[in-house]
Protein backbone atom coordinates (compact mmCIF):
# COMPACT_ATOMS: atom_id res chain seq x y z
CA UNK A 1 0.00 0.00 0.00
CA UNK A 2 0.62 3.46 -1.20
CA UNK A 3 1.42 5.66 2.21
CA UNK A 4 -0.70 8.87 2.15
CA UNK A 5 -2.11 11.52 4.38
CA UNK A 6 -5.43 11.62 5.48
CA UNK A 7 -7.77 14.36 6.35
CA UNK A 8 -11.07 14.96 7.79
CA UNK A 9 -12.71 17.64 6.16
CA UNK A 10 -15.91 19.13 8.63
CA UNK A 11 -18.16 20.79 5.97
CA UNK A 12 -18.24 21.28 2.41
CA UNK A 13 -15.73 24.26 1.60
CA UNK A 14 -13.07 22.63 3.58
CA UNK A 15 -13.60 19.45 1.73
CA UNK A 16 -13.01 21.44 -1.66
CA UNK A 17 -10.09 23.16 -0.11
CA UNK A 18 -8.41 20.16 1.09
CA UNK A 19 -9.47 18.56 -2.34
CA UNK A 20 -7.21 20.49 -5.28
CA UNK A 21 -4.24 18.06 -4.50
CA UNK A 22 -2.95 16.38 -7.50
CA UNK A 23 -3.66 13.07 -6.30
CA UNK A 24 -6.16 13.50 -3.81
CA UNK A 25 -9.62 11.48 -3.18
CA UNK A 26 -12.21 11.80 -1.41
CA UNK A 27 -13.44 8.94 0.73
CA UNK A 28 -17.23 8.06 1.56
CA UNK A 29 -17.54 4.96 3.07
CA UNK A 30 -14.22 3.66 1.38
CA UNK A 31 -16.09 0.22 0.86
CA UNK A 32 -14.45 0.50 -2.44
CA UNK A 33 -11.69 3.07 -2.56
CA UNK A 34 -10.15 1.33 0.47
CA UNK A 35 -10.10 -1.92 -1.59
CA UNK A 36 -8.08 0.08 -5.10
CA UNK A 37 -5.60 1.78 -2.35
CA UNK A 38 -4.99 -1.35 -0.96
CA UNK A 39 -4.60 -3.49 -4.30
CA UNK A 40 -2.70 -0.14 -5.62
CA UNK A 41 -4.64 0.30 -8.39
CA UNK A 42 -5.65 3.25 -6.73
CA UNK A 43 -2.59 5.63 -5.02
CA UNK A 44 -3.72 9.10 -3.70
CA UNK A 45 -1.16 10.77 -1.63
CA UNK A 46 -4.29 12.09 0.54
CA UNK A 47 -7.54 11.23 1.41
CA UNK A 48 -9.77 13.29 2.32
CA UNK A 49 -12.89 12.35 4.66
CA UNK A 50 -16.56 13.83 3.46
CA UNK A 51 -18.45 11.51 5.51
CA UNK A 52 -19.17 14.71 7.51
CA UNK A 53 -20.93 16.55 4.79
CA UNK A 54 -24.79 16.12 4.22
CA UNK A 55 -26.57 12.96 4.65
CA UNK A 56 -30.08 14.26 4.47
CA UNK A 57 -33.09 13.09 2.42
CA UNK A 58 -35.39 15.51 1.54
CA UNK A 59 -38.67 16.23 -0.40
CA UNK A 60 -37.76 19.18 -2.48
CA UNK A 61 -41.14 22.11 -3.42
CA UNK A 62 -41.51 19.64 -6.80
CA UNK A 63 -42.44 16.50 -5.14
CA UNK A 64 -39.00 14.71 -5.71
CA UNK A 65 -36.29 14.08 -3.45
CA UNK A 66 -32.57 15.75 -2.87
CA UNK A 67 -30.27 12.63 -1.34
CA UNK A 68 -26.74 14.29 0.19
CA UNK A 69 -23.86 12.56 -0.66
CA UNK A 70 -23.21 11.34 2.46
CA UNK A 71 -26.42 9.37 3.19
CA UNK A 72 -25.99 5.57 3.86
CA UNK A 73 -27.08 3.31 1.19
CA UNK A 74 -29.07 1.70 3.90
CA UNK A 75 -30.80 4.74 4.56
CA UNK A 76 -31.54 5.43 0.82
CA UNK A 77 -33.29 2.02 0.58
CA UNK A 78 -35.19 2.19 3.41
CA UNK A 79 -36.70 5.87 3.28
CA UNK A 80 -40.37 6.14 3.07
CA UNK A 81 -40.42 7.83 0.05
CA UNK A 82 -38.17 5.86 -1.99
CA UNK A 83 -39.94 2.62 -0.89
CA UNK A 84 -43.50 4.45 -1.59
CA UNK A 85 -42.54 6.48 -5.06
CA UNK A 86 -39.41 4.79 -6.39
CA UNK A 87 -39.59 1.34 -5.32
CA UNK A 88 -36.56 0.68 -8.57
CA UNK A 89 -34.27 2.17 -6.37
CA UNK A 90 -34.95 0.46 -3.11
CA UNK A 91 -34.60 -2.72 -4.77
CA UNK A 92 -31.01 -1.87 -6.66
CA UNK A 93 -29.80 -0.64 -3.57
CA UNK A 94 -30.79 -3.99 -1.72
CA UNK A 95 -30.01 -6.27 -4.32
CA UNK A 96 -26.11 -4.26 -4.43
CA UNK A 97 -24.08 -5.73 -1.73
CA UNK A 98 -24.54 -7.40 2.33
CA UNK A 99 -25.93 -5.48 4.60
CA UNK A 100 -22.63 -4.45 6.16
CA UNK A 101 -21.30 -3.01 3.15
CA UNK A 102 -24.86 -1.12 2.50
CA UNK A 103 -24.59 0.24 6.00
CA UNK A 104 -21.30 2.02 5.46
CA UNK A 105 -21.33 2.71 1.68
CA UNK A 106 -22.34 6.30 0.91
CA UNK A 107 -24.65 7.43 -2.03
CA UNK A 108 -21.80 9.70 -3.33
CA UNK A 109 -18.97 6.68 -3.14
CA UNK A 110 -21.69 4.47 -5.33
CA UNK A 111 -21.42 7.04 -8.18
CA UNK A 112 -17.90 6.88 -8.10
CA UNK A 113 -16.89 2.71 -7.63
CA UNK A 114 -14.75 1.42 -10.05
CA UNK A 115 -15.24 -1.92 -12.35
CA UNK A 116 -14.82 -5.28 -10.95
CA UNK A 117 -13.32 -6.42 -14.28
CA UNK A 118 -10.53 -8.65 -13.01
CA UNK A 119 -7.65 -7.45 -15.30
CA UNK A 120 -8.15 -3.93 -14.01
CA UNK A 121 -7.72 -5.28 -10.20
CA UNK A 122 -4.55 -7.52 -11.06
CA UNK A 123 -1.57 -5.17 -10.97
CA UNK A 124 1.28 -8.11 -11.24
CA UNK A 125 0.30 -9.54 -14.14
CA UNK A 126 -2.24 -8.02 -16.25
CA UNK A 127 -2.41 -5.25 -19.25
CA UNK A 128 -5.51 -3.63 -18.51
CA UNK A 129 -5.83 0.38 -20.41
CA UNK A 130 -8.13 1.50 -17.50
CA UNK A 131 -5.58 0.97 -15.18
CA UNK A 132 -2.56 2.17 -17.06
CA UNK A 133 -3.42 4.04 -20.17
CA UNK A 134 -1.91 2.40 -23.47
CA UNK A 135 -1.20 -0.59 -21.67
CA UNK A 136 -3.52 -3.13 -24.00
CA UNK A 137 -6.43 -4.73 -22.76
CA UNK A 138 -6.38 -8.40 -21.80
CA UNK A 139 -10.22 -8.93 -21.31
CA UNK A 140 -9.76 -8.42 -25.22
CA UNK A 141 -9.59 -12.36 -25.83
CA UNK A 142 -9.32 -13.80 -22.26
CA UNK A 143 -12.28 -14.62 -19.67
CA UNK A 144 -14.85 -12.10 -21.11
CA UNK A 145 -17.91 -13.99 -19.91
CA UNK A 146 -18.96 -10.76 -17.75
CA UNK A 147 -17.87 -7.99 -19.69
CA UNK A 148 -19.73 -5.84 -22.21
CA UNK A 149 -22.11 -6.39 -24.93
CA UNK A 150 -22.85 -2.23 -25.52
CA UNK A 151 -21.09 0.67 -25.98
CA UNK A 152 -17.33 -1.23 -25.56
CA UNK A 153 -14.50 -0.17 -27.15
CA UNK A 154 -10.94 -1.96 -28.62
CA UNK A 155 -9.31 -0.29 -25.08
CA UNK A 156 -11.72 -1.38 -23.42
CA UNK A 157 -15.01 -3.62 -22.44
CA UNK A 158 -14.98 -3.73 -18.70
CA UNK A 159 -18.86 -3.08 -16.97
CA UNK A 160 -19.56 -0.72 -14.51
CA UNK A 161 -20.60 -2.47 -11.35
CA UNK A 162 -23.53 -0.25 -9.35
CA UNK A 163 -26.96 -1.85 -9.33
CA UNK A 164 -28.07 1.48 -7.38
CA UNK A 165 -26.71 3.67 -10.47
CA UNK A 166 -28.77 1.50 -13.04
CA UNK A 167 -32.28 2.67 -10.98
CA UNK A 168 -30.91 6.15 -11.19
CA UNK A 169 -30.40 6.32 -14.61
CA UNK A 170 -33.73 5.50 -15.22
CA UNK A 171 -35.12 7.76 -13.02
CA UNK A 172 -33.44 10.52 -14.92
CA UNK A 173 -31.07 11.28 -11.43
CA UNK A 174 -29.18 14.68 -11.79
CA UNK A 175 -25.76 14.92 -10.07
CA UNK A 176 -24.47 17.84 -8.19
CA UNK A 177 -21.11 18.31 -7.71
CA UNK A 178 -19.33 21.37 -6.71
CA UNK A 179 -15.19 22.63 -7.45
CA UNK A 180 -13.06 25.13 -8.23
CA UNK A 181 -15.09 26.56 -10.59
CA UNK A 182 -18.64 26.54 -8.91
CA UNK A 183 -21.29 24.73 -8.76
CA UNK A 184 -22.68 22.56 -11.57
CA UNK A 185 -25.18 19.45 -12.43
CA UNK A 186 -24.46 16.45 -14.46
CA UNK A 187 -27.30 14.11 -15.78
CA UNK A 188 -26.82 10.46 -14.12
CA UNK A 189 -27.65 9.45 -17.40
CA UNK A 190 -23.79 11.02 -18.97
CA UNK A 191 -21.99 11.50 -15.37
CA UNK A 192 -20.48 8.02 -16.61
CA UNK A 193 -18.61 7.88 -19.78
CA UNK A 194 -18.36 5.32 -22.22
CA UNK A 195 -14.68 3.83 -22.83
CA UNK A 196 -13.87 5.17 -26.07
CA UNK A 197 -9.86 5.84 -26.21
CA UNK A 198 -9.62 7.09 -22.58
CA UNK A 199 -11.44 3.92 -20.47
CA UNK A 200 -9.26 5.29 -17.22
CA UNK A 201 -11.62 8.42 -17.42
CA UNK A 202 -14.79 6.81 -15.35
CA UNK A 203 -16.62 9.85 -15.41
CA UNK A 204 -17.16 13.74 -16.78
CA UNK A 205 -15.54 15.42 -13.14
CA UNK A 206 -12.97 17.68 -13.31
CA UNK A 207 -9.91 17.05 -10.78
CA UNK A 208 -11.26 18.39 -7.47
CA UNK A 209 -14.65 18.18 -7.71
CA UNK A 210 -16.76 16.62 -5.08
CA UNK A 211 -20.08 15.46 -5.33
CA UNK A 212 -22.90 16.92 -2.86
CA UNK A 213 -25.88 15.54 -3.20
CA UNK A 214 -28.23 13.38 -6.22
CA UNK A 215 -31.56 14.55 -7.21
CA UNK A 216 -34.64 12.80 -8.31
CA UNK A 217 -37.19 14.23 -10.58
CA UNK A 218 -41.06 13.43 -9.36
CA UNK A 219 -41.95 10.26 -11.87
CA UNK A 220 -45.60 10.02 -11.82
CA UNK A 221 -45.68 6.69 -12.05
CA UNK A 222 -42.67 5.69 -10.39
CA UNK A 223 -44.45 3.65 -7.81
CA UNK A 224 -44.97 1.09 -10.94
CA UNK A 225 -41.42 0.37 -10.81
CA UNK A 226 -39.10 -2.51 -10.11
CA UNK A 227 -35.38 -3.56 -11.01
CA UNK A 228 -34.33 -7.04 -11.42
CA UNK A 229 -30.75 -8.76 -11.12
CA UNK A 230 -29.81 -12.08 -12.83
CA UNK A 231 -26.52 -13.28 -11.27
CA UNK A 232 -24.52 -16.46 -10.74
CA UNK A 233 -25.57 -16.71 -7.26
CA UNK A 234 -27.94 -15.49 -5.04
CA UNK A 235 -26.22 -13.23 -3.01
CA UNK A 236 -22.98 -10.67 -2.68
CA UNK A 237 -22.29 -11.34 -6.55
CA UNK A 238 -22.45 -8.48 -9.60
CA UNK A 239 -24.69 -8.60 -12.13
CA UNK A 240 -24.86 -10.36 -15.22
CA UNK A 241 -27.38 -8.48 -16.44
CA UNK A 242 -29.96 -6.47 -14.53
CA UNK A 243 -32.96 -4.22 -15.57
CA UNK A 244 -34.84 -1.11 -13.59
CA UNK A 245 -37.79 -0.10 -15.47
CA UNK A 246 -40.62 1.75 -14.84
CA UNK A 247 -44.23 1.27 -16.86
CA UNK A 248 -47.31 3.33 -17.18
CA UNK A 249 -50.37 1.59 -18.92
CA UNK A 250 -53.70 2.44 -19.67
CA UNK A 251 -55.91 0.56 -21.56
CA UNK A 252 -53.56 -2.09 -22.53
CA UNK A 253 -51.52 0.86 -24.10
CA UNK A 254 -48.31 1.84 -22.91
CA UNK A 255 -48.46 5.32 -22.09
CA UNK A 256 -44.92 6.09 -20.76
CA UNK A 257 -42.03 3.75 -19.77
CA UNK A 258 -38.02 4.26 -18.40
CA UNK A 259 -35.82 1.54 -18.88
CA UNK A 260 -31.87 0.93 -18.20
CA UNK A 261 -29.77 -2.08 -18.48
CA UNK A 262 -26.61 -2.96 -15.68
CA UNK A 263 -24.25 -5.57 -16.57
CA UNK A 264 -24.22 -4.71 -20.14
CA UNK A 265 -21.66 -1.76 -20.38
CA UNK A 266 -19.12 0.62 -19.07
CA UNK A 267 -22.14 2.70 -17.68
CA UNK A 268 -25.54 2.37 -16.67
CA UNK A 269 -27.19 1.67 -19.62
CA UNK A 270 -30.40 4.30 -20.65
CA UNK A 271 -32.48 2.24 -23.03
CA UNK A 272 -33.77 5.08 -25.01
CA UNK A 273 -34.60 2.59 -27.92
CA UNK A 274 -36.64 0.36 -26.03
CA UNK A 275 -38.46 3.20 -24.70
CA UNK A 276 -39.17 4.86 -27.37
CA UNK A 277 -40.47 1.26 -29.50
CA UNK A 278 -42.95 1.00 -26.67
CA UNK A 279 -44.39 4.43 -26.33
CA UNK A 280 -47.71 4.31 -27.34
CA UNK A 281 -47.84 0.38 -28.55
CA UNK A 282 -49.52 -2.54 -26.66
CA UNK A 283 -48.72 -3.48 -23.92
CA UNK A 284 -47.83 -7.24 -24.46
CA UNK A 285 -44.78 -9.71 -24.30
CA UNK A 286 -44.21 -9.47 -27.82
CA UNK A 287 -44.19 -5.84 -28.24
CA UNK A 288 -41.63 -6.26 -24.86
CA UNK A 289 -39.16 -8.45 -26.33
CA UNK A 290 -38.99 -6.46 -30.09
CA UNK A 291 -38.36 -3.69 -27.44
CA UNK A 292 -35.51 -5.28 -26.80
CA UNK A 293 -34.58 -6.09 -29.81
CA UNK A 294 -34.72 -2.80 -31.03
CA UNK A 295 -32.37 -2.06 -27.84
CA UNK A 296 -29.60 -4.56 -28.61
CA UNK A 297 -29.38 -3.63 -32.19
CA UNK A 298 -25.65 -3.05 -31.80
CA UNK A 299 -24.73 -4.86 -29.37
CA UNK A 300 -21.47 -6.97 -30.03
CA UNK A 301 -20.44 -10.40 -27.82
CA UNK A 302 -16.99 -11.99 -27.40
CA UNK A 303 -16.39 -14.57 -27.38
CA UNK A 304 -17.76 -16.17 -23.95
CA UNK A 305 -20.41 -13.52 -23.40
CA UNK A 306 -22.97 -13.47 -26.36
CA UNK A 307 -25.16 -15.27 -23.78
CA UNK A 308 -26.34 -11.88 -22.42
CA UNK A 309 -27.82 -10.51 -25.37
CA UNK A 310 -30.84 -12.84 -25.08
CA UNK A 311 -30.21 -13.31 -21.13
CA UNK A 312 -31.29 -9.07 -21.39
CA UNK A 313 -34.09 -9.85 -23.62
CA UNK A 314 -36.08 -12.54 -21.62
CA UNK A 315 -35.35 -10.87 -18.36
CA UNK A 316 -36.90 -6.66 -19.85
CA UNK A 317 -39.79 -9.49 -20.64
CA UNK A 318 -40.42 -10.33 -17.52
CA UNK A 319 -39.74 -7.49 -15.38
CA UNK A 320 -42.42 -5.54 -18.04
CA UNK A 321 -44.22 -8.11 -18.12
CA UNK A 322 -44.65 -8.29 -14.12
CA UNK A 323 -45.22 -4.35 -13.79
CA UNK A 324 -48.25 -4.17 -17.20
CA UNK A 325 -52.07 -4.90 -15.41
CA UNK A 326 -52.64 -7.34 -17.92
CA UNK A 327 -50.39 -8.83 -20.34
CA UNK A 328 -50.58 -11.84 -22.69
CA UNK A 329 -47.73 -13.81 -21.25
CA UNK A 330 -47.60 -16.97 -24.11
CA UNK A 331 -44.66 -15.66 -25.83
CA UNK A 332 -42.37 -14.83 -22.83
CA UNK A 333 -40.05 -17.68 -24.21
CA UNK A 334 -38.77 -18.73 -20.85
CA UNK A 335 -38.04 -14.82 -19.41
CA UNK A 336 -35.54 -15.39 -16.62
CA UNK A 337 -36.90 -15.06 -13.27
Amino acid sequence: MTPFTYARAQDRDEALRLGQGRTTAYLGGGTNLVDLIRETVATPDTLVDVTGLSSAIDETDGGGLIIGAAARNTALAEHRIVRARYPMLARAILAGASAQIRNMATVGGNLLQRTRCTYFYDTAGSHCNKRVPGSGCDAIGGFDRGHAILGASAACVATHPSDMCVALAALDAIVHVEGAGGARTIPLTTFHRLPGDQPEQDTLLEPGELITAIELPPLSFGQTSTYRKVRDRASYAFALVSVAAALEVEDGRVTDVRIAFGGVAHKPWRATKAEAALRGGPATAAAFRAAAVAELGDAKALRDNGFKIELVNRTLVAVLSDLAPVVDHGDRNGAAA
